[in-house]
């Protein structure tokens, strides 16, 4: 009798397990697709202010040391990551296929994509396979 509940007590303590593992994976995807969805839009913030006041690089360097200041300890926005933020909204804003793919990824899979693959079949290859 007892074996039994110690059986039952640790396929509890499995699922249980298993449970939390699958929330906090859900979590993180979360995470991670509400932080691309800040990068498109701060991305698109740049770009529209490029096109409508000709920004140019200085602008986005003390963007980048205000944002620093402000938010200090979080990675992500430096002077070079927000230029990557203004390739990723420019590249994909009018891939309607590949837009809504890209936030299934993390941020640095899809730098590497758009460093490296420059036609649009190969960028969907390894954003789907990634």
């Amino acid at each position: 009798m007892m074996e039994n509940k110690s059986v039952q007590y640790h396929s509890l303590v499995k699922e249980i397990k298993e449970l939390i593992y699958q929330r906090q994976y859900e979590a993180l995807k979360k995470v991670n697709t509400e932080l691309i969805q800040l990068y498109w839009e701060i991305g698109k913030e740049i770009e529209a202010q490029q096109t409508e006041q000709g920004w140019g690089k200085s602008v986005v360097e003390i963007l980048a040391k205000e944002l620093q200041k402000e938010f200090p300890g979080v990675k992500g926005f430096t002077a070079r990551n927000l230029w990557f933020m203004r390739q990723f909204y420019v590249e994909y804003s009018a891939d309607e296929k590949l837009k809504p793919m890209v936030s299934e990824i993390s941020w640095s899979k899809n730098i590497i994509i758009m460093q490296k693959c420059k036609d649009k079949l190969q960028r969907e290859f390894y954003i789907i396979d990634g």
